[in-house]
């Protein structure tokens, strides 16, 4: 189980990151997040992992959606959130590069399979809002 989020800023992007391009989807944009540990609340997790990839605060808001994706050797579960930049300027601690970005602009970059489902909800939830 993976805990991601999706971080948003005060002028409404959200903020992505590249994976290094060594290792497993090398290369691709995803929104940022780690591995749920035994002890750990989805909340908790996705704070932990985002001040140890990012070096930023964050607030973790409503969930946005859960993913399970089959790839060919194995099975993920994201559990997204919304989440709200709190502080600290982000840094690509554990990961290539990092962009804020526009919702609209999300085509622009190659995000894993299980990722494209996360933009989608995003999209129908920016769609439902007044």
């Amino acid at each position: 189980f993976i805990g991601v989020a999706v971080i948003w800023n005060d002028r409404g992007q959200i903020l992505i990151d590249r994976r290094r391009p060594e290792g497993l989807l090398g290369g691709l944009w995803e929104f940022p997040g780690g591995k749920i540990e035994a002890d750990e609340t989805v909340e908790d997790c996705i704070r932990r992992e985002i001040l140890e990839e990012l070096g930023i605060y964050i607030e973790v808001g409503q969930p946005l959606c859960t993913v399970t994706h089959a790839y060919s050797h194995f099975k993920v579960t994201l559990n997204v959130h919304h989440c709200t930049h709190l502080s600290g300027d982000p840094q690509p601690i554990e990961c290539d590069e990092i962009r804020w970005v526009t919702l609209d602009a999300l085509d622009e970059y190659p995000f894993p399979k299980a990722n494209i489902q996360i933009i989608e909800a995003l999209r129908e939830a920016s769609v439902r809002q007044p």
